[in-house]
């Protein structure tokens, strides 16, 4: 797969169809683009040019813990380069949950570079808001905090980054603990600070301020609720919402595999809407 330098960063990234209107899907958490690749593929086989790609942080894309932004600002603005390069703008731009939220912020950043929404499980709401945060972001200060950089580059998540990438445990070395605290516990506010948000990152004031068209899929267990995603649907002004898991689960999240089982009727759903959005 190709990487992209992008914003002095390498982006690795997948171009998947060779034809139709450009999409750029993330993937949920802090997954790489096997994540998304089931939806991308569906999609693509329905005439679109899908781009799919590993955040920084994520994947085998480099380890970068800087910036005085949150973690998405800083991701929905390094899709907006990536796809500035593959000549892929104005785009349709989506993901579900981490990658729903730094599309509503690409939105919000680059709204003359995104032509609709395609958005699902997406996520709002205090247990939302403090697991996600613990799990991103508190964990690692704590591992930091008790053994230095060497400690987490033991933790499960950045160690995938390493045997991903080996020049990663480089870079994550070089940083002081007291450093890598301080972004992540930047970080950390981000999410903490959206307790009381209708979803994590945007108020309502920034939702009702999008004027492209958006297709929403709400989620289905306690981080990323039905009445999330409706509500986000009241907020922004041109939007559908499509209830596909009516079920829901009382548990933090709802199985992956009913959610990978239903791509090919969500890519069918997106390539209606993408068709009777003008493209």
């Amino acid at each position: 797969m190709p990487f992209a330098k992008i914003r002095g960063v390498n982006i690795n990234y997948q171009i998947l169809g060779d034809s139709g209107p450009w999409v750029a899907l993330s993937p949920g958490g802090r997954r790489d683009m096997s994540g998304i690749e089931t939806q991308a593929k569906a999609l693509a086989a329905l005439r679109h040019r899908v781009a799919i790609f590993d955040r920084r942080n994520c994947g085998a894309s480099d380890v970068v813990i800087d910036g005085n932004e949150s973690e998405y600002e800083i991701w929905a603005d390094d899709v907006h380069e990536l796809l500035s390069q593959l000549g892929a703008l104005p785009a349709f731009v989506g993901g579900s949950s981490s990658g729903c939220r730094t599309s509503l912020l690409f939105a919000l950043r680059h709204p003359s570079s995104v032509r609709g929404l395609l958005l699902w499980r997406v996520t709002g709401g205090r247990f939302a808001c403090e697991r996600l945060a613990e799990e991103y972001y508190g964990q690692y200060i704590k591992g930091a905090k008790k053994g230095g950089m060497a400690a987490v580059c033991e933790m499960e998540h950045w160690k995938e980054r390493i045997e991903a990438r080996p020049e990663n445990r480089e870079s994550l070395m070089r940083l002081t603990p007291e450093h890598f605290i301080t972004v992540m516990s930047h970080w950390r506010e981000y999410f903490l600070k959206g307790i009381d948000l209708p979803v994590i990152g945007a108020t309502e004031q920034e939702l009702r301020s999008i004027q492209v068209p958006a297709c929403i899929v709400p989620g289905n267990d306690n981080t990323h609720g039905r009445q999330t995603g409706e509500a986000l649907g009241r907020l922004i002004p041109k939007s559908e919402v499509h209830i596909l898991f009516p079920n829901h689960y009382d548990e933090p999240l709802s199985p992956r595999e009913e959610w990978d089982e239903k791509a090919s009727e969500m890519a069918a759903l997106f390539a209606d809407f993408i068709k009777r959005s003008g493209a």
